[in-house]
């Protein structure tokens, strides 16, 4: 693919969003530079998904969609993406989409609204994006929801892990918000706690992906990093070094699995 050029005028729109931008999830406050090849990248993906999500919108009126990014090698674990949000398109237009952050890497999270230039402007670890379209149902049910902004955060529930437990309420990281919430849009008269949106996942059959990661690997990461804690994880499971969580990879499979939304669409640029 011929390698376009970003015009100046975004490149600095793009600089001014990326130093006001809170932190990415998983990411350290550490003082960085954002370089112009960086902004140029994440600014393209940004504007080519945006135009393939008005496309689809134009196809079949979805204003509503997960949207996902590699922003880590996840290879050793058989994840391809790091982060999902819900991405919906106002009636006019633009898209934004409401995500779960964590805090510079601390040990708690909260929920922002951004664009997609915001979502994308991250030292990616592949430029691509990865989508599927919710069922009209769920859209109608999602929607509302999304925009306002006391309902997306109803279980919202800031102490964070990057590896929470899928099924447990003492921390929550990203995709888990995500999917709680579309449990709470769902079933509004039914589920009001975490517990509840989790019990409708599974009645639901959903999966969480279940990670290998051993017991000197989770000792290095507890005490090196303040948004990795095991402790919520069953004894039985964290001995056996089965770690189960919520990733962008089991939503993925699931939805479509569920018939919840479409099979998922990915997207790239290369360069």
């Amino acid at each position: 693919m011929a390698r376009s050029t970003v015009p100046l005028t975004a490149l600095a729109l793009a600089a001014l969003l990326l130093a006001a931008a809170p932190a990415h999830a998983g990411r350290s406050c550490e003082a960085r530079k954002p370089t112009p090849q960086l902004i140029e990248r994440g600014m393209q993906l940004a504007q080519q998904t945006a135009a393939a999500l008005d496309a689809e919108h134009a196809r079949s009126g979805a204003r509503v969609v997960v949207l996902g990014r590699a922003g880590q090698d996840l290879g050793k674990y058989g994840l391809r993406y790091s982060h999902l949000g819900w991405a919906y398109r106002t009636d006019a237009g633009p898209w934004h989409v409401v995500h779960k952050l964590n805090e510079c890497g601390s040990a708690v999270g909260h929920l922002y609204r951004q664009g997609l230039g915001e979502f994308f402007l991250d030292d990616l670890w592949r430029y691509e994006a990865v989508w599927a379209v919710p069922t009209p149902e769920v859209q109608q049910r999602l929607l509302p929801v999304l925009e306002d902004g006391a309902r997306a955060r109803a279980l919202q529930h800031a102490p964070y892990s990057m590896v929470s437990y899928a099924w447990g309420r003492k921390y929550q990281q990203s995709n888990q918000w995500a999917l709680e919430t579309l449990a709470l849009a769902m079933e509004p008269d039914s589920v009001r706690t975490r517990d509840q949106a989790q019990a409708w996942l599974q009645f639901k059959g959903y999966q969480p992906s279940v990670l290998k990661i051993g017991a000197l690997t989770r000792l290095g990461g507890r005490m090196g990093s303040a948004n990795i804690a095991f402790d919520d994880h069953p004894g039985e499971q964290r001995f056996a070094d089965r770690i189960e969580t919520v990733t962008v990879d089991s939503v993925l499979a699931w939805l479509p699995r569920a018939q919840l939304a479409s099979k998922p669409v990915v997207f790239s640029v290369k360069y």
